[in-house]
């Protein structure tokens, strides 16, 4: 039972430690793409000590899941875990982390459900918005252009993904910082972020006691935008890109003194006028194979029974 054990204490120090850790470091605004890795590769490791303590502890209560587990081992590593000796909790264990495996894939699937709901929503908002000409054949054209008073431009992902910008935006907007906030959307569909979303939304939902999920979900919001400015900063640069924040979100009362769902585009503005340096290659390579550790370490800890008899 010693295995299990390590697992479920490791994903325990993992998930009360990382939030804490990452919110102080220094370097998340500065490298958003990293400190999305950096959250990722800490949630698939915390997942993956789960999944392999349902998997050992499965094994031991049941001789079905064991055949199954164990199927391409040699009899001596079967003997190294000392399955018979978990106990009476190892069917418990089992049951609960599957029935949290079963709950994660419903989350996301509802998570997933929503969001095709929302998309067909809008995409059906946008046929009577934008109707067909007479005589107009159906276009897939990527580029969707609204009348409207209000200055906006969003993405909206599907099987034929659309770039929705208002006639407002376009009135507002001119040259470059146009091309910014086509470019800082682009940036979202190029690096599918809106999966991200779904996954940390999913955990968040479903989990709701676990503080990291909602930390996850929280920073994952944030860090995404991050990465889209910098995404459109890259080829515009920044003080285009933050004045066509401005402009597009100056009538949405975002820089008043009351907060509003938006309050982060103040500070997104101020990134960008006063940016930090980035880190050194050096120590951007050296957090992004520090971060892939992470979810190796519960594979190694499964897997030492099994070394010692093999080596």
């Amino acid at each position: 039972m010693m295995v299990p054990f390590a697992l479920m204490g490791l994903g325990a120090l993992a998930a009360a430690m990382a939030p804490r850790l990452l919110s102080r470091s220094d370097w998340i605004d500065r490298e958003p793409v990293l400190a999305l890795w950096v959250w990722q590769c800490v949630v698939v490791g915390v997942l993956l000590c789960c999944a392999l303590t349902m998997a050992l502890t499965g094994a031991a209560a049941w001789d079905a899941v064991r055949g199954n587990v164990f199927a391409p081992a040699p009899k001596g590593v079967v003997e190294a875990y000392a399955l018979s000796g978990y106990g009476p909790l190892a069917a418990p264990v089992a049951l609960v982390l599957a029935f949290g495996a079963i709950w994660s894939a419903v989350m996301l699937t509802r998570e997933i459900g929503r969001a095709r709901a929302w998309r067909r929503q809008h995409r059906a908002e946008l046929l009577v918005r934008s109707p067909a000409l007479p005589g107009e054949e159906p276009s897939e054209d990527r580029l969707v252009v609204l009348e409207s008073d209000k200055p906006d431009a969003w993405w909206l992902p599907g099987t034929t993904p659309r770039l929705v910008i208002t006639t407002a935006a376009l009135r507002r907007l001119k040259g470059r910082r146009l091309d910014a906030v086509i470019a800082h959307e682009q940036g979202h569909a190029r690096a599918r972020h809106h999966w991200l979303l779904h996954c940390s939304g999913a955990l968040a939902s479903g989990f709701p006691q676990v503080t990291m999920f909602a930390a996850f979900r929280d920073e994952v919001h944030r860090l995404v935008e991050l990465a889209a400015d910098d995404s459109a900063s890259r080829r515009f640069g920044r003080t285009t890109t933050a004045l066509a924040l401005v402009e597009l979100n100056e009538d949405r009362g975002v820089f008043g003194p009351c907060p509003s769902a938006l309050a982060q585009v103040p500070q997104r503005v101020d990134r960008l006028l006063a940016p930090a340096s980035r880190l050194p290659v050096a120590r951007r390579w050296r957090l992004t194979a520090t971060a892939a550790l992470v979810p190796a370490v519960p594979l190694l800890v499964t897997l030492v029974p099994a070394l010692r008899v093999l080596g």
